[in-house]
């Protein structure tokens, strides 16, 4: 269960492959999302059934639900999410008030 993911951070979701569409081209199947997703893969020489992760950062949170960008916006439910990479704000080094004088 992936308690604690919070909007910016990147998770990975893994999937598994349907088949290969075209040369470049592959249709996999993601858990919990309704629809099959296609993408770009020119190098590897997958196989129907084989899983693959794919990795984006999250842009939603309404409940159970997270939206992914993986180029594509992909609502999934938090379960199936794994995160990679947590959201750190970047850090100031100058205050943003001026020094009273």
């Amino acid at each position: 269960m992936a308690r604690g993911i919070k909007i910016g951070d990147e998770v990975a979701i893994t999937a598994t492959v349907r088949r290969r569409v075209t040369d470049d081209r592959i249709s996999v199947s993601i858990p919990s999302y309704g629809f099959p997703h296609s993408i770009v893969d020119r190098t590897s020489k997958v196989k129907k059934g084989q899983q693959m992760e794919l990795v984006g950062d999250v842009t939603h949170i309404d409940g159970e639900w997270v939206t992914v960008n993986l180029g594509i916006p992909v609502t999934v439910n938090m379960d199936t999410l794994r995160l990679v990479t947590a959201y750190k704000a970047p850090t100031r080094k100058t205050p943003l008030v001026d020094k009273p004088a």
